[in-house]
Formats: C-alpha cells, structure tokens, sequence
C-alpha cells in the first residue's frame, strides 16, 4: 500500500478515535468544549473501551499515565496528548505487539465507541458510587437487597437472613435434636 493509503486508513481510524474522544470528554459536562478530557473521563474511556483490563492495565497504571502526559497544572489533556497516553498504555495493554500494532489495537478498541449509560433509569452519581449501586455486580444475598432499579429494599430484602433455630445455616440435623434423645 501507498504511504498515501496508509495515511488515509490511519486518518479515518483517527477520526472514529477522535469522535470517541470527543464523547467521552463532554460527557457528564454539558459545558466542555470536547477538546480536553479530564481524568475522570479518561478513566471512564479506558474502561469502557477494555483499555484497562484490570490486569494489563489497572486504573492506577490509566491515572499515572494522564498525569504523565497532561500539562503540568493542567485539569484535562488534549488529543494530542490523549494519543501520547495511549501509546503508553498499548503496549502495556497488548504484550508482545510491536508499538504500532499495540496502538492500532488499542484505537481498534476505541473507534466508534461513546459512553454507556447502563440501563435507563440514572442513578446520581456522585464520586465513586456508581459501584456501590450497581446491583449488576452484586452476589448472593446482598442482591436480594435491592430492586432492578438499584433502590435499597431496606429490611425487606433482609429478612431471610436471620434463622434463630440456633443451628448453623444449612446444618444436616436441624430439629432432629430431641428425636434421639
């Protein structure tokens, strides 16, 4: 292929990257311009679009990065230095690529995407809660705990939980105690 072609693939993938970039940056701030992204988007990105895998790529190694390529001082970082992060993050993410390749994936990973919003009914979501709430996550008896909304059932959802038999849950001979004896 022609450098010519080359740069025309790369282009249109760039502009599915930057599309995504720019949904990603306004979102939750109907002020934003969609030219800067802050951390917090950054983050949501990433993990939205599986470049934090949690194991490769942990929050932490997503939060380093943005403050390595962000201005110093600076809240947000451009797309610029948004393509400077993930070309920190590619590698780490696809082991094993060659840079190109790693970075190629990665923006395949991106392109096309915009934030989810899970569901239709909006939790507020102030700092870190939404993991709290999102019931999706949650096992056993605590998701008996809220309804599909994410609402608290209060003591509702608790009830079966106390057994005052005295018998430990699930014990082979509850109540056969003064049969035998």
């Amino acid at each position: 292929a022609s450098s010519l072609t080359t740069y025309f693939l790369y282009s249109s993938k760039m502009s599915g990257v930057e599309t995504a970039f720019h949904k990603f940056a306004v979102y939750g701030d109907t002020s934003a311009s969609g030219n800067e992204m802050t951390g917090k988007n950054f983050s949501k990105m990433c993990k939205e679009c599986g470049v934090m895998d949690g194991k490769a790529v942990t929050s932490t190694d997503v939060d380093i990065v943005f403050n390595k390529v962000k201005t110093k001082g600076a809240r947000t970082i451009t797309f610029a230095e948004f393509q400077q992060a993930m070309k920190e993050l590619c590698t780490k993410r696809f082991k094993g690529k060659s840079p190109e390749e790693a970075l190629q994936a990665v923006y395949g990973l991106i392109e096309g995407k915009e934030p989810g919003s899970a569901g239709t009914t909006k939790a507020t979501k102030v700092g870190g809660v939404e993991r709290l709430t999102d019931t999706s996550k949650y096992t056993g008896s605590h998701k008996e705990r809220f309804d599909e909304s994410g609402k608290g059932k209060g003591l509702a959802g608790r009830q079966d939980l106390t057994d005052n038999s005295g018998y430990v849950g699930a014990y082979k001979g509850a109540g056969t105690y003064d049969k035998t004896h």
